[in-house]
C-alpha cells in the first residue's frame, strides 16, 4: 500500500482482538486498484499514476478509486475501513466481489481466486459465501418481513418450508420474531435494517459487507444498531467487513481499522494504535476528538518494572482501559501491575495515567507502547504491533493479522 504521495502506508501487525489469527484469511487483496475513464489500467504502472487525483483528472481525464490497496481480513475480525465521502472506501469493498470490476490487482475470498471467476462463479459467491447490507435497506416493500429474510434462500433455491423456518430463526436472533408477518413499511427505521441484517445472516455467509449502513438512522437507533453488529458478531463469529465515514462508530466495532484518502490506506492498525499513534496529520485530525483514555490500554502507556516492583500488590489485566484503570491506579501510592495470562509484563502508575490522558507523548522507555509515530523500525519487546512494519516480528505481537510480507 503506498500513501498519495508515494510513500508507504502505514500498518500494524495486530491482529483481532476477538478472534485468533489461525489459518488463510478470509479476504486478501494485494495491489487493487480502479480506475475510473477511458483506458484506466494503463496508467498503472505509469508516472501518472504517481500524480494526485486533481492533477490526474486535468492531464487524462481519468479518476483514482483505489489506488494499490493491500489487506488481509481473517476469521472472525471485524475490520473496519473508514473514510470521508470520496475517498474511495464504498468503491474498494464492490471491488473485492466485483460488483465493479477492478482496473488491476490479486482478490481471493475464502481461498478462491475472485479476478479468475467466470460470471456463475462469482453469483454463487455472491449468493452462498458473501451478504451485503446497504445504508438503504432495500426490502421488498410487497413482501412480509419473514419473506424478505427468507429472499436470499429462494434465490438459491431452498424448498419454501425449509428457507422460512431458517428465516424465523435468524428473525429469533435479532429479536425480530413477533413482526414476522408484518411489512416492512409497519416497521420503524432500525426495525427495518435489523430486517436487512437478518436476510445477510439468513445464508450463513462466510463474510459480511456492511457499506454505511446505519448512516440514515438516528443516533440512538445507530447506537443500538451497532451494539446489535457487536453481540451478532461475538454469538456467530462471523467475519465482518464494515464501511463508515464515522470514527467513534469505526472504534467501537472495530478490531483494525483502515483509514482511506484518496482511493490509498493511509493507515491500518487497532483503534488503539490510530488514537495513540497516528501516522500523519490527516489521521491526526481524525482522532483529536476521540478521548484517549476511553482507548488506551495499559498494554499502551505500561513500561518495565524498576527495582522493587511488580514482584505484588495490585494488578489489572493488560487490555484494561486507561478510564477504568484509573479508580485502582488513582487509589494506590506505588504501581500496578499489568498482566497477561497471569503473568506480569509491566507496571502503571498515576504518571503513566497522566500522561496518556493529557494527551503527552509515550516515553521510549515504555516497552508496552505498540508504535509510537513517526518511529517505523524500532523493535520494542511488549509492542503489540510496529507501526509500518509489514513483516515486523515482535515479542508482543498475538496474531500478525495485518501482515503482508
Amino acid at each position: 500500500m503506498r500513501d498519495e504521495d508515494g510513500s508507504a502506508a502505514v500498518e500494524t501487525a495486530e491482529g483481532p482482538r476477538t478472534s485468533e489469527s489461525n489459518g488463510e484469511p478470509v479476504v486478501r487483496a494485494e495491489g487493487v486498484w480502479k480506475v475510473f475513464g477511458a483506458h484506466g489500467e494503463r496508467i498503472i504502472g505509469t508516472p501518472d499514476a504517481e500524480l494526485s487525483r486533481a492533477e490526474l483528472r486535468e492531464k487524462t481525464g481519468n479518476v483514482v478509486a483505489v489506488r494499490d490497496v493491500s489487506l488481509e481480513i481473517h476469521p472472525g475480525e471485524v475490520f473496519v475501513v473508514m473514510g470521508l465521502s470520496g475517498s474511495g472506501k464504498s468503491t474498494l469493498v464492490r471491488t473485492l466481489i466485483r460488483l465493479i470490476e477492478p482496473s488491476a490487482g490479486a482478490i481471493s475470498i475464502t481461498g478462491q481466486d475472485v479476478m479468475a471467476a467466470d460470471s456463475g462463479e462469482l453469483r454463487e459467491l455472491r449468493r452462498h459465501k458473501v451478504s451485503m447490507v446497504f445504508q438503504h435497506f432495500g426490502l421488498l416493500a410487497h413482501r412480509r418481513v419473514i419473506d424478505n429474510v427468507a429472499f436470499g434462500l429462494e434465490i438459491q433455491g431452498m424448498d419454501k418450508s425449509k428457507r422460512l423456518a431458517r428465516a424465523g430463526e435468524v428473525l429469533r436472533l435479532v429479536g425480530l420474531e413477533d413482526a414476522a408477518n408484518q411489512f416492512p413499511d409497519q416497521l420503524s427505521g432500525g426495525m427495518q435494517q435489523r430486517v436487512g441484517l437478518a436476510r445477510a445472516f439468513a445464508v450463513d455467509p462466510e463474510l459480511m459487507l456492511y457499506d454505511e449502513p446505519f448512516s440514515a438512522l438516528d443516533p440512538l437507533i445507530r447506537r443500538d444498531m451497532q451494539d446489535e453488529v457487536i453481540r451478532l458478531q461475538a454469538e456467530t463469529g462471523k467475519t465482518m467487513l464494515f464501511i463508515t465515514h464515522d470514527l467513534p462508530e469505526a472504534l467501537r466495532i472495530g478490531d483494525r481499522i483502515a483509514i482511506m484518502r484518496d482511493g490509498a490506506i493511509v493507515q491500518l492498525g487497532t483503534p488503539e494504535e490510530l488514537v495513540g499513534s497516528p501516522a500523519d496529520d490527516y489521521v491526526a485530525n481524525f482522532v483529536r476528538d476521540i478521548p484517549r483514555a476511553n482507548v488506551l490500554t495499559l498494554r499502551w502507556i505500561m513500561r518495565d518494572a524498576r527495582p522493587g516492583e511488580g514482584k505484588d500488590g495490585p494488578q489489572l489485566d493488560v487490555s484494561t482501559t486507561v478510564q477504568d484503570a484509573v479508580p485502582l491506579v488513582a487509589a494506590t501510592d506505588g504501581t500496578v501491575r499489568a498482566v497477561d495470562n497471569g503473568r506480569t509484563v509491566g507496571v502503571v502508575d498515576r504518571e503513566s495515567v497522566l500522561h496518556a490522558m493529557a494527551d503527552v507523548s509515550v516515553r521510549e522507555d515504555r516497552p508496552g507502547a505498540p508504535g509510537q509515530a513517526g518511529r517505523l523500525g524500532e523493535d520494542r519487546p511488549g509492542a503489540p504491533g510496529q507501526a509500518g512494519r509489514l513483516g515486523g516480528n515482535s515479542p508482543g505481537a498475538p496474531g500478525q493479522a495485518g501482515r503482508l510480507g
